[in-house]
């Protein structure tokens, strides 16, 4: 038993040690690749329809058997409801089986595929990882044409195990004792997947996108899952056990501890207040934002409605969505961003634009001007929603005045359809605008009037900024949100917010970052959003620092230029203010070494 050291993505932090259990492997990996007479393409279609047909009425019934502890993952399963009866995909499958002649498995295989290149192209991380779904969903239904049954792989589990598999959903584990996870690995999926939202809501280490994952774990291998830097340890020595161990044992005592004083509010020893809010994406996050101590929803991501089905969602749907949301926080806001969709995204719709650069194209606020009735519809539901007191609007990627008095046009339009229907809506519900283009800081000062709030995307502003695409491997290292123009253009839309009078708050990773959270205390920001998971160790940071050292840290870091000698000065002073929190959390957030 050789020891290997496998490297992955992590998406819940913890570390575990424990023996290997294999609930599935490799998608499409006995697929039977043959061709068939003419005479049989017809059975072979039929038999398509019926797979498709059972593997739904499969998660129809698995929706329904969720045990308590995944209660809250139910839409993700419908997600996957949907998918198993998208027509389309169906449509094309029997299509490819038509063209030739070749077995139901493979034409799955190929139709899938297709979709994945389309997937590929998508400049989203979070949207281009959705395949995931897809490809999840054409397994269970290939393993269907099998005559395989997928409750037979996870049969044994007895003891505590590291489940491993080449894919993971809430559906898949409904035949197993959630108890008997100590932690999760899979081959597929990145940090947005739904592996990690359901190894938070267990509160269990996890990591995914681990690479030969398949190739050298086996079942009843003892491994170490390490969900504070991503690595997998298979068959570790007796040292790396003890180191572990050791690690394990510290990080427990460290969460329990930031945990209990999570619902305390995010206050400096001088008594200066910022409001720390979660960012949101699913329903089933919401147990971690309050779990977590969020003050509220700074930024709920209004595109998964949009994207997990075959067909667009009606008013009403959009409705019941937003209201229910609204109703679980309360008094707690939630703050709803309208659309961030490309033409690429919704082409299934609205056509294939072909764009060549879709993340300079037809996006966000861009997409929602050119599409006014979806738009207009999106905002009725949400005004509808906030008649619950707590729901404030906000528009993505706002370039200039011109924009936001069209989309306060439509909204204005919003409410009188709304009037004449009868529907009860907050005439007072505040409406702001992302702050994540260059052209925005700029004229920062004159928006500031236009608006109630601003809510600074970072990922988006450092991007557009420095000019890179921080997801291209060959330029990641130059995204820097310590890079001086970052500090300086946060620093102007806050002053222009404040002599607004208006609150401006920071989302985006650069919030969740430890390092960069005292800078922005500094510069006096009103609030950040962050990932639920990262509220309780960044709220431990705001309660042991004080604004005048804040202050004192900004003017510092203002008065270099070269971002190594920010980085230096900044991490060099954090480290030794909060080496405990640094020791576990910043390896969470950014998986980089920690200084000496």
């Amino acid at each position: 038993m050789s020891r290997v050291t496998l490297q992955g993505i992590p998406v819940s932090a913890g570390i575990s040690v424990g023996k290997a259990f294999f609930m599935n492997r490799r998608s499409f990996e006995n697929v039977p690749r043959h061709t068939v007479p003419e005479s049989l393409v017809s059975a072979e279609q039929a038999r398509l329809d019926l797979a498709f047909r059972n593997v739904h009425d499969e998660l129809t019934q698995a929706r329904d058997k969720i045990p308590t502890e995944l209660a809250d993952h139910g839409t993700i399963i419908d997600s996957h409801i949907m998918i198993s009866r998208d027509p389309k995909l169906l449509a094309r499958s029997k299509e490819i089986v038509r063209d030739t002649n070749i077995t139901a498995e493979w034409a799955l295989e190929k139709a899938v595929r297709e979709v994945e290149r389309k997937f590929e192209a998508i400049d989203d991380l979070y949207l281009r990882e959705r395949i995931s779904d897809i490809r999840l969903v054409a397994q269970r239904i290939i393993k269907k044409l099998l005559g395989q049954h997928h409750e037979e792989e996870v049969v044994g589990v007895s003891n505590r195990v590291v489940l491993m598999a080449h894919d993971l959903t809430p559906a898949d584990t409904i035949g197993l004792d959630i108890s008997k996870i100590m932690s999760l690995a899979t081959v597929e999926g990145g940090k947005t997947s739904h592996t990690g939202i359901l190894a938070r809501s267990l509160q269990i280490p996890a990591m995914v996108g681990v690479t030969d994952l398949e190739k050298y774990v086996n079942d009843g291998d003892l491994v170490i899952i390490d969900g504070l830097k991503g690595k997998l340890i298979v068959n570790p020595e007796e040292h790396e056990l003890e180191l572990y161990s050791d690690l394990k044992y510290q990080f427990e005592n460290y969460h329990k501890s930031i945990i209990r004083e999570c619902q305390l509010p995010g206050e400096t020893i001088d008594g200066y207040r910022i409001n720390v809010f979660a960012n949101v994406e699913l329903f089933e996050e919401l147990p971690a934002v309050l779990e977590n101590g969020a003050e509220g929803v700074g930024l709920y991501r209004t595109e998964y409605s949009f994207l997990s089905r075959a067909d667009l969602p009606g008013e009403d749907e959009l409705t019941d969505e937003y209201v229910q949301m609204a109703e679980m926080l309360a008094p707690r806001k939630v703050v709803f961003r309208s659309l961030d969709l490309g033409a690429d995204k919704l082409a299934k719709v609205f056509g294939d634009l072909r764009e060549p650069n879709p993340a300079l194209g037809l996006r966000a606020i861009r997409f929602s001007m050119r599409h006014r009735d979806l738009f207009r519809q999106q905002l009725k539901a949400v005004l509808r929603a906030s008649v619950t007191g707590n729901v404030a609007l906000m528009f993505p990627m706002i370039s200039g005045i011109n924009e936001i008095h069209e989309a306060k046009g439509v909204l204005r339009e919003a409410q009188a359809e709304l009037e004449k229907e009868g529907h009860a809506y907050d005439a007072d519900m505040p409406v702001g605008i992302m702050v994540e283009l260059p052209s925005t800081v700029f004229i920062a000062d004159v928006l500031a009037h236009e608006v109630d709030f601003f809510s600074v995307g970072t990922n988006d502003l450092i991007q557009y900024s420095l000019g890179i695409d921080r997801l291209n491997r060959h330029v990641s290292y130059l995204y820097q949100p310590l890079h001086p123009a970052v500090i300086r253009s946060i620093k102007y839309v806050v002053d222009a917010g404040h002599q607004a009078g208006i609150e401006v708050s920071v989302c985006g990773e650069l919030a969740s970052d430890p390092y960069c959270v005292p800078i922005l205390l500094g510069m006096g920001v009103d609030s950040i959003s962050i990932t639920p998971q990262a509220i309780p160790g960044i709220k431990r940071i705001i309660r042991q620092t004080t604004m005048e050292d804040c202050k004192n840290l900004l003017r510092e870091v203002q008065e270099l230029f070269q971002v190594s000698a920010i980085n230096h000065t900044v991490r060099d002073t954090i480290f030794r203010r909060f080496p405990e929190e640094l020791t576990f959390y910043a390896s969470i957030l950014d998986n980089e070494e920690l200084p000496a």
